[in-house]
């Protein structure tokens, strides 16, 4: 509870203006409640790597993946852990998790927030005990896929319910709490691969696979206990409802008339679009083009860090780099943990500093360390990937610049990818732009996932510097494209468009914002 203390007694950033209230106990409570839909979206992406490496899954189910493993005598590092069919199992889940997220927009606009969020837990909750009882490959890629249905809704409504839970002077921090739980789930993915490769029976990747229903089964028992937003509510016409809860989570002595009039306005335009509009008017709209473009290409940019690489494959990364098996883990772990306390950077800055600062410094050290990553990689295998004994310098300076890129990461990229989009959008189309922003993000973190290895393995180390050219680029896009959003209420954030020297041409014609 030292981050929830820490997270309560933190200062904002405006000085005036804006909505009074303060940022109460239930709320901070509420969303780190809520954000256990992140902890399963990292535990998933921190055991899929340690479970695929693990010698009694792949003789049970991918035998072809194991002999290939197991007779390579090849010396090239590059190569020996390409395999297709593995490679399908970890971005299966993605995979689902894009096609959910067509559905999510509905289901979280018309049965609210915290229903869609218990319906993802429900879901993943299943997918994890049916990976977890498997005795035949259709049970684990069932699961899988019912996993990435689970993703999928979680991650359309959870950054939302923080967003529209948040007073705006800490939308930012609590925002992060999403990411911070994906940080621990990645961590303790890291844990539990570690200790369970130690069993002896050769079941220990069934505790893995397992206990990825523990969070899902507490996200789905803390949303019994949460109350839904003001904003959803009053999208689906309960005033009364809306207004309570608002009295309630700014605190009883606090006048939210002024906000809740903001909100039933909001609300109020956005009934001129029917349903089946929303995404069509986002589309073709132009005042709605800058949360388009940042809804596609925040989340597109985010998966082409790399940083999925190191998350999905680390233990298969650091094996390709000469560690050991259990050393491999270890280093999965190390990074884990730099990925957890990193994001309290963010935490502590996204509403000080603010979110353009951020993603620029944090843009900046990831490219440092991943052209050095590609150096040294390059230096010791070369194209041919061939190495026999490495010097252990080596692999302490390579885990070392792999923790540097991880922490520039954690308080950048990896918390802002989901705050930013989940903020900047008008009410009328912020649940289609977040489905944009999980079908991106899904579709290319399913790409990723099965192209890494083959990609590795034709590119050689060459593949560092080509995630270290998309870091460059999407760096310059923050620096051109991207308002700051600190201290702006989510209900005026469409002011930032009009007063930001390249959008406002695309959103005002002669000065006047466009038909819609």
């Amino acid at each position: 509870m030292v981050a929830v203390g820490a997270i309560a007694n933190g200062g904002g950033g405006d000085k005036g203006g804006g909505y009074p209230g303060k940022l109460t106990w239930y709320v901070v409570l509420s969303s780190f409640a809520a954000a256990m839909g992140g902890f399963i979206f990292g535990y998933d992406l921190g055991i899929s790597g340690g479970v695929t490496s693990m010698a009694p899954f792949l003789k049970e189910f991918f035998p072809s993946a194991y002999q290939k493993e197991e007779l390579n005598q090849s010396n090239n590092q590059y190569c020996k852990f390409n395999s297709q069919v593995l490679t399908l199992f970890t971005s299966s889940l993605y995979l689902a998790a894009f096609l959910s997220s067509f559905f999510a927009s509905t289901v979280t606009r018309r049965f609210g927030r915290r229903r869609t969020m218990m319906l993802g837990g429900t879901v993943f909750f299943i997918g994890a005990a049916l990976n977890a009882a498997a005795v035949h490959l259709w049970m684990l890629i069932v699961g899988r896929i019912l996993l990435g249905f689970g993703v999928g809704f979680a991650n359309h409504a959870v950054p939302l319910y923080l967003s529209e839970m948040a007073p705006y002077k800490h939308r930012g921090k609590l925002n992060i709490c999403f990411q911070l739980s994906v940080t621990i789930g990645i961590l303790l993915a890291n844990l539990v691969n570690y200790g369970t490769a130690q069993i002896s029976g050769g079941w220990g990747w069934r505790v893995s696979l397992g206990l990825a229903g523990v969070p899902a089964f507490l996200l789905v028992a803390f949303t019994f206990f949460l109350c839904e937003t003001p904003n959803s509510l009053i999208e689906n016409q309960k005033y009364n409802e809306a207004k309570s809860t608002l009295q309630r989570i700014r605190g009883p002595q606090v006048d939210v008339q002024a906000e809740y009039e903001d909100l039933v306005a909001a609300s109020e335009a956005s009934k001129s679009m029917k349903d089946v509009n929303r995404l069509t008017q986002l589309l073709q709209s132009r005042q709605y083009r800058p949360s388009l473009v940042l809804a596609v290409l925040i989340p597109f940019f985010q998966q082409f860090t790399g940083i999925n690489v190191i998350m999905f494959y680390a233990p298969e990364l650091f094996r390709t780099i000469g560690f050991k098996s259990h050393a491999s883990l270890m280093s999965a772990v190390i990074t884990g943990l730099v990925n957890f306390f990193a994001t309290f950077v963010s935490i502590y800055g996204t509403d000080k500093w603010g979110r353009r600062f951020l993603f620029l410094v944090g843009g900046a050290i990831m490219l440092l360390f991943q052209i050095a990553v590609a150096a040294l990689i390059g230096t010791q295998f070369g194209v041919s990937g061939a190495a026999t004994e490495l010097p252990k310098w080596f692999a302490i300076v390579v885990v070392a610049c792999i923790c540097c890129y991880v922490a520039a990461f954690a308080f950048s990229w990896g918390p802002l990818g989901w705050l930013v989009p989940s903020e900047i959008s008008a009410l009328e189309v912020r649940p289609a732009a977040q489905s944009l922003t999980v079908a991106t993000n899904m579709l290319f973190t399913w790409i990723i996932a099965q192209a890494f290895l083959s990609m590795l393995c034709t590119m050689r180390y060459f593949l560092f510097f080509f995630f270290a050219a998309f870091v460059a680029v999407m760096t310059m896009f923050v620096y051109f494209l991207v308002p700051e959003t600190k201290n702006i209420p989510i209900e005026e954030m469409s002011r930032i468009w009009t007063e930001h020297p390249h959008w406002k041409k695309v959103v005002t014609k002669n000065g006047a914002p466009p038909e819609a």
